[in-house]
């Protein structure tokens, strides 16, 4: 993983957790054969492209509200 992808995206989601949780969320979806929103000359791995999509704001979250994660229990 490349610190300077990390470091963009930690500029844009600053709290850590969210940025794992969002960036292994795409990662899965990259590994199963979902396009990347980004284009790079180098091959990169889906964690650096995530990392990228996420610091160039191609994908985004929101969080779940309370009653949310209430109807799902």
């Amino acid at each position: 993983m490349r610190n300077d992808y990390l470091q963009a995206a930690l500029a844009v989601i600053d709290d850590p957790t969210i940025l794992v949780n969002v960036v292994s969320r795409r990662v899965k979806q990259l590994k199963r054969g979902h396009r990347a929103l980004v284009e790079s000359l180098e091959k990169l791995s889906a964690e650096d492209t995530a990392l990228r999509e996420v610091a160039e704001r191609k994908i985004t979250y929101v969080l779940a509200t309370a009653e949310e994660i209430a109807a799902h229990r």
